[in-house]
């Protein structure tokens, strides 16, 4: 998938964010990236290369997490399995990871 096809998409995503999208946001990290990373305001991480969730937006800037999601990411750190998300998954995801920062 290319960058500039679901670049529209997000910027229509950047909105406010429904409980809703909240909660499909968190389903879709608690299934994919709950084993090694701490996806919650206090919880902590199962591996120690995998930050925490509610600190990944003071090291990654949100459009480089979601070109990440959008063009799948490969590797994070050195367990991490491939993860590809829809644009619709990127906003839910994106829009979770937002409403948890610290």
């Amino acid at each position: 998938m290319r960058w500039w096809l679901v670049l529209p998409v997000l910027l229509a995503a950047t909105g406010p964010v429904s409980a809703e999208d909240l909660a499909y946001g968190r389903a879709l990290v608690a299934d994919n990236c709950a084993r090694c990373h701490a996806i919650d305001a206090d919880d902590a991480s199962a591996h120690d290369d995998a930050p925490a969730f509610r600190s990944l937006l003071r090291d990654y800037p949100v459009d480089a997490l979601e070109e990440a999601f959008a063009e799948r990411i490969v590797t994070g750190h050195p367990d991490m399995p491939e993860f590809t998300a829809t644009p619709d998954q990127i906003g839910a995801i994106i829009g979770y990871i937002e409403s948890i920062q610290q």
